[in-house]
């Protein structure tokens, strides 16, 4: 039919949000998967296409159903321009997860935002600084979390479906005061998923194979 030659491989792939998207497991409207890695994806199930550039939103046709998103420049490479790993992890337990800091930060790793606002301008907002590193660490982490919350609203003032529940993928999935702020800005159940993308890559591979499963479980 397309002149293709007979000994022709197809083969199927996807980004690695897309793979971290299945790797969550996330397959009913409304349910949200948000990959934290060094940058923030956001993709929720929706039952109608969404697309917008000035919001930086856009679609994916999955198993019959949409998935609805896109990508801040956010995450977790904005908290390493201030802290490497160890810091983060001896800051860990010091922070008061449950009591907002009142910081009003919008964490970038530099000038630019992709998502949910297209603004090649927009600078980052990490000031003021706290003596207290852990405090600056959960302002920081807070700050992450409600562009988080402002994706998704975005996302259900477009036409999707209000989030009901987000999982998470990524490494930061497995930061449990990160895992507790984003339930009490979000406003709806979080929980963690498979941290790897490769996992939502080996999904496809199955379904490519020729798998009767109609969506990840």
């Amino acid at each position: 039919r397309f002149g293709f030659h007979p000994d022709t491989r197809v083969v199927a792939g996807t980004t690695d949000s897309n793979s971290a998207f299945l790797a969550s497991g996330a397959d009913v409207f409304g349910e949200g998967a948000t990959s934290l890695g060094t940058t923030l994806a956001v993709k929720l199930i929706s039952d109608r296409p969404v697309t917008s550039p000035a919001h930086g939103v856009y679609s994916h046709r999955l198993f019959g159903r949409w998935m609805a998103g896109g990508a801040s420049n956010s995450g977790g490479g904005a908290l390493l321009a201030f802290f490497d790993r160890a810091e983060l992890a001896r800051l860990q337990p010091r922070l008061r997860p449950d009591v907002d800091t009142g910081l009003d930060y919008y964490p970038l790793p530099g000038p630019g935002e992709r998502f949910p606002v297209a603004a090649p301008g927009l600078r980052p907002r990490v000031t003021p600084r706290p003596d207290d590193d852990a405090v600056f660490l959960q302002g920081l982490l807070e700050g992450i979390a409600r562009i988080e919350k402002q994706a998704y609203d975005a996302l259900a003032s477009l036409g999707a479906p209000p989030v009901r529940s987000v999982r998470t993928t990524g490494g930061g999935s497995q930061n449990d005061a990160w895992t507790r702020i984003r339930r009490r800005i979000l406003g709806c159940p979080v929980t963690s998923s498979h941290a790897d993308a490769s996992y939502g890559s080996a999904l496809v591979a199955l379904t490519a194979a020729g798998s009767n499963s109609a969506a990840p479980t």
